[in-house]
């Protein structure tokens, strides 16, 4: 036999041409008993057992014409070979050479002889006047194997029609791969019809190609129909399977069952999952650790399911396990299948198997009496589950030993401590000691099977702690009721204080803390009260007939601890305010009238029975009181004064009345209202002029008021239209000068002039004060040219003395005034300032050109009176000298 490329020695034999039965073999050897070799058909009517052995999977009766597909064996290797089948009595068209036996080929080097594909020959067949059209071949699929080496361009199939002994055949193929993209994939030779791969094909991309072939003359006219043909990728290992993620998480829970589901892993292989080259099969490679055994888990081959296998998953031990986990396809044949790997993260989740623990039988604290929110005690526990979690949060309870609740216990959420704490103040006169039992449970139930520890039980013994408490008053407040008007010194009652501490001898003393109205002392031994001053009831001091007053009780202890009680004196009225009357002022009609009057009541600072009813009367002198006004009673606290007599002159009238209160006895106060006296209109109300009359104004005082009133307004009246009319002359009056012309207040703008470009370039030394005078002294004779001091002695100013007189003030000034005018050293100086050219540009004369005359009758002596500064101007004008 032949080697090939893929095996040094390589044994096989095989049957070409088989006659088509319901069942036929193929025969194989590769040298090693056919271990793990998977048989492939290209044609999906065929399969082909593990012995070789070839089925038919449909109905194949119909066939007219030989069938040829490639079995493809794989192996170690791959091997590849052509099979031809017919049905039986048809004849089988022998292959050039050997037709017993052919060379067992591995692709892309050796192929099987290629197929001629005949275009179907149209034969009519004429019976009793009848057309029978002959049936069409179905042409069998080409398959190609993926990932050819070549060489390219690589023979698949040849095309012919039997037309081609008579006429020039051209022969083409459209479709994707040909003409379609991807282009060029496929060729043909378009003489000889022989079609080609031109490339390696990629199953994982496209696994078919449907390709149509065609014939035509020289001149493009078709003289077959086209036909179909099929090109089938046949599929390599060329693909591992691939892990979605290469690490995976799944949990646990420690202590469960071997079969407990723990997680799910997969991989996909992009080979084609109906042969072996898809398919994947998972195994555990490696554990870590391996406690308590090294193989706690196991995988599902096929579904990659990792489950527990072994008892003993403690998270306190192990917490968590990493396994490699590979997945091979070829199902999982490791001699020919390619492979990858994953880890699998397997955490153990903690479940409540340890039951908290105290660290110590006994606890001991002590706590301050009469304190509470504070921690006594501090209780440790020890729990192996996981940290902060509800299989380790301890919850306390006491179960015995503080019936009333002093105490409850507050877990640390950090260390998982208790903290005893009171919530109730203790007394160390009752309770000198606490015995507590306390026990501990975690957040969450133990779990099933787990019982509590004997540890999770404890005794906590608290001390109480005496301290130096306060004094306290039994009844705070205290009440007692007494008359008011009680007169000073009188004892009211003893407010004592009792000191808690009975194991402690100690005394207290009493003070004074607040006394609002100064009424009271208090016994610094006793706690007697006395009053210092007479009760009121009605003072500002006393609240709804209480007052209060509060007191201090100190002991002696150390440190001293006080408290303070408060006494209220409920103050019992007595008859010591007379009622006053209401209102003070009021008005009447000047006639009586049936329904006119005064309503008057009496206000009383005391309180029932000491008030009202009141009684009302009028005094018996003086006579005209009864004689002109009667009062009448309305009800218990009001009664009405009217008129007695028919008319009453307008005016002002005091009128007495005597007011009594129903105390016993009864008090009376002699009260006076004012009544204004006055006519009325038709409605009952005063007048204007009834009510000034009513004041005590006479009709001459009247009438003189309205005639002041009157002239008042007239006055008023005359000024608003005199001004009025100014305003309106000051309107119509014109201006003396055009508005335009009037400069006053205004802002005037005149037009900026400047010199031509010639005069940009400005001098500013000449407009700068010199510093020194060096520079002039040292300058020739001729022009100067900026303002200089004249180099001359400076003048003499007059002496102010140290203490003038006020009269010789305006000499000192103008002997002052005087001298600087005669000063030619004083600013500004008198020189000559030489300006520069502005530039040939400049359409103005030169101000040189301008000369002064003498001519004319106006006299310029007076110049030579105005000092030395114009003497120049005066003997130019004046006919002085010239310089």
């Amino acid at each position: 036999m032949h080697s090939n490329l893929y095996s040094k020695s390589v044994c096989a034999v095989q049957y070409i041409n088989l006659f088509f039965t319901l069942q036929q073999r193929v025969s194989f050897d590769d040298c090693m008993a056919n271990e793990g070799v998977v048989f492939q058909s290209s044609d999906p009517r065929f399969s082909i057992g593990a012995d070789g052995s070839i089925y038919t999977q449909r109905e194949v009766t119909s066939l007219t014409a030989p069938v040829q597909f490639t079995v493809t064996a794989s192996g170690p290797h791959v091997w590849e070979t052509t099979v031809k089948l017919a049905l039986m009595g048809q004849p089988t068209p022998s292959p050039p050479g050997n037709q017993e036996e052919e060379e067992v080929k591995a692709p892309p080097e050796f192929q099987a002889p290629p197929t001629v594909i005949m275009f179907p020959r149209q034969q009519e067949i004429r019976s009793k006047g009848l057309r029978r059209q002959k049936r069409d071949w179905v042409i069998p699929p080409v398959n190609v194997p993926e990932n050819s080496r070549g060489p390219f361009p690589q023979m698949l199939v040849s095309i012919r029609s039997d037309q081609d002994r008579n006429i020039s055949i051209r022969y083409s193929i459209t479709g994707v791969g040909a003409d379609q993209p991807p282009n060029e994939v496929f060729s043909i030779d378009p003489v000889a019809g022989k079609m080609f791969v031109t490339k390696p094909l990629d199953r994982e991309r496209r696994s078919s190609y449907h390709l149509r072939a065609h014939a035509v003359n020289m001149n493009g006219e078709r003289v077959e129909s086209p036909i179909d043909l099929y090109i089938y990728v046949i599929d390599m290992n060329d693909n591992r399977p691939e892990f979605k993620n290469q690490v995976y998480n799944g949990s646990v829970d420690e202590g469960s069952k071997p079969g407990t589901f723990v997680m799910h892993l997969a991989a996909f292989d992009h080979d084609d999952n109906t042969t072996a080259n898809g398919m994947v099969r998972y195994r555990i490679l490696s554990q870590t650790p391996h406690s308590p055994i090294p193989n706690m888990f196991t995988i599902n081959s096929e579904t990659g399911d990792i489950v527990t296998v072994a008892a003993g998953l403690d998270r306190e031990k192990v917490s968590q396990y990493s396994i490699i986990v590979q997945a091979t396809d070829m199902e999982g044949n490791l001699n020919f299948g390619l492979s990858n790997t994953a880890t699998a993260i397997i955490s153990v989740t903690d479940i409540n198997d340890n039951p908290p623990e105290l660290t110590s039988r006994t606890f001991s604290g002590e706590v301050p009496e009469n304190r509470i929110n504070v921690a006594v005690a501090n209780l440790t526990v020890i729990d192996r589950d996981q940290p902060r979690s509800p299989n380790w949060n301890a919850v306390y309870r006491i179960i015995s030993g503080d019936p009333i609740g002093h105490f409850t216990i507050i877990t640390d959420p950090h260390t998982n401590d208790g903290m005893v704490t009171v919530v109730k103040p203790v007394d160390f006169e009752q309770n000198r000691a606490f015995m507590l039992t306390v026990v501990v449970n975690n957040q969450a139930p133990l779990a099933s099977g787990i019982q509590s520890s004997l540890q999770s039980t404890s005794g906590v013994t608290i001390s109480v702690v005496d301290i130096n408490e306060p004094p306290f008053f039994p009844t705070n407040p205290k009440s007692i009721r007494f008359e008011e008007g009680v007169p000073a010194g009188t004892s009211l009652t003893t407010f004592s204080a009792s000191d808690p501490d009975r194991f402690m001898q100690q005394s207290i003393r009493y003070s004074k803390l607040a006394d609002p109205a100064e009424w009271l002392s208090i016994n610094t031994t006793n706690g007697q009260i006395v009053t210092t001053a007479t009760l009121d009831r009605e003072s500002i001091y006393v609240k709804n007939n209480i007052y209060e007053a509060t007191f201090l009780a100190v002991d002696n202890g150390s440190p001293m601890a006080s408290g303070t009680g408060t006494l209220q004196i409920y103050l019992i009225d007595v008859n010591d305010n007379a009622p006053s009357l209401l209102p003070r002022e009021s008005q009447i009609c000047e006639r009586i009238n049936r329904n006119a009057g005064i309503n008057i009541t009496a206000a009383d600072s005391d309180t029932d029975p000491n008030v009202g009813p009141f009684v009302f009367e009028l005094p018996t002198f003086p006579a005209s009181i009864r004689r002109n006004w009667t009062v009448s009673r309305l009800n218990g606290d009001y009664a009405r004064l009217s008129l007695r007599i028919q008319y009453l002159k307008p005016g002002v009238y005091e009128v007495p009345v005597i007011v009594s209160d129903s105390g016993n006895p009864p008090l009376s106060n002699r009260s006076v209202i004012k009544v204004k006296v006055c006519p009325c209109d038709e409605n009952g109300d005063c007048t204007l002029v009834g009510a000034v009359a009513a004041a005590g104004l006479g009709t001459g005082a009247i009438i003189a008021i309205l005639i002041c009133i009157i002239i008042l307004l007239s006055m008023v009246l005359v000024f608003v239209v005199w001004m009025k009319r100014r305003e309106k002359e000051r309107q119509t009056k014109q201006l003396l000068i055009d508005p335009e012309d009037d400069v006053r207040d205004n802002i005037l703008k005149y037009d900026e002039e400047g010199g031509g470009e010639e005069d940009q370039d400005y001098d500013l030394s000449q407009l700068q004060q010199p510093d020194s005078l060096e520079h002039i002294i040292s300058k020739p004779l001729g022009v100067r040219r900026v303002d200089e001091r004249p180099i001359i002695p400076e003048s003499q100013y007059p002496i102010r003395p140290a203490v003038p007189h006020p009269g010789d003030i305006g000499d000192f000034i103008n002997e002052g005034l005087r001298a600087a005018d005669n000063d030619p050293t004083a600013p500004p100086y008198d020189s000559l300032l030489v300006f520069d050219y502005e530039g040939s540009g400049s359409t103005a004369g030169s101000v040189s050109s301008l000369n002064s005359s003498s001519t004319g009758d106006q006299d310029y002596d007076y110049l030579n009176d105005w000092g030395p500064r114009f003497k120049k101007l005066a003997d130019m004008y004046g006919g002085g000298e010239d310089d």
